[in-house]
């Protein structure tokens, strides 16, 4: 398997064609995969906002509150409501807003990023990213497309690749049912493919001012296994959200 970036991709602005901003720089193959981070979908879908979009209400004053008061630094409650209004659900509170998208995704302040925004305070993630790649993947050469993002990790210091969007593959493969080198049953194996093949792109997309937004992963192959589509944990199947609705800060 060959990853590879996508050569000078110039500054996403809103209405520019990701497809064909791709298509022009590389040649590609249809079974290639086309990972595009979710930063310059979100430029080219106009999700941009500024911090006077979002009046704080009190519920979103007293986050900024309790914040500033665990961490001695101002916070914005405009911010606070940002959040509030991009999420569907409020894991926890403190010491950081970690809640869910519309679209699954769980992550700290609901994705939203405010960094590499020169003319806006704040870019939100795409409303529904793997409909994002869908209309990526309808003007590419390519049959693949995932939409990526970076996140922290449970249990873990640092931030990874992973997947929020997905089209002309499913998210994982299933092992369940194939045999060990024992010849012992898998039960419970699904392994999450495209969060695989985001955190490899994300090591040729690179961070900072110096990261590229586009990566062609070729000659990956699905292989002879089940399929999935399967990626955000439903909430009774998810024992850590729920113990962590239970769990309270202690500083």
């Amino acid at each position: 398997m060959e990853l590879f970036p996508v050569p000078d991709v110039p500054e996403v602005r809103e209405g520019d064609d990701l497809a064909a901003l791709v298509s022009e720089r590389v040649d590609l193959r249809p079974d290639d995969v086309v990972c595009v981070a979710s930063t310059v979908v979100s430029k080219a879908e106009g999700r941009f906002a500024d911090l006077d979009d979002f009046p704080a209400g009190p519920r979103a004053r007293e986050l900024a509150a309790r914040l500033a008061e665990l961490t001695g630094d101002e916070k914005d409650p405009r911010f606070a409501q940002a959040v509030l209004e991009e999420s569907v659900d409020l894991v926890i509170s403190e010491p950081f807003l970690l809640t869910e998208t519309r679209f699954g995704h769980v992550g700290v302040n609901a994705g939203i990023d405010r960094s590499n925004v020169p003319d806006h305070d704040l870019l939100l993630l795409p409303k529904r990213p793997s409909e994002s790649a869908e209309r990526i993947r309808a003007g590419v050469d390519a049959d693949r497309v995932i939409v990526t993002d970076t996140c922290g990790r449970p249990f873990r210091h640092g931030q990874r690749g992973v997947a929020i969007g997905w089209a002309g593959l499913n998210a994982s493969r299933d092992w369940r049912g194939e045999a060990d080198r024992d010849g012992r049953e898998l039960g419970v194996t699904v392994e999450s493919v495209v969060d695989e093949l985001a955190a490899a792109a994300n090591l040729v997309q690179g961070e900072g001012d110096g990261g590229t937004p586009t990566v062609v992963v070729r000659d990956f192959e699905w292989g002879d296994h089940g399929e999935s589509d399967a990626h955000f944990r439903d909430i009774d199947g998810d024992f850590v959200r729920q113990a962590l609705r239970e769990w309270r800060y202690d500083p």
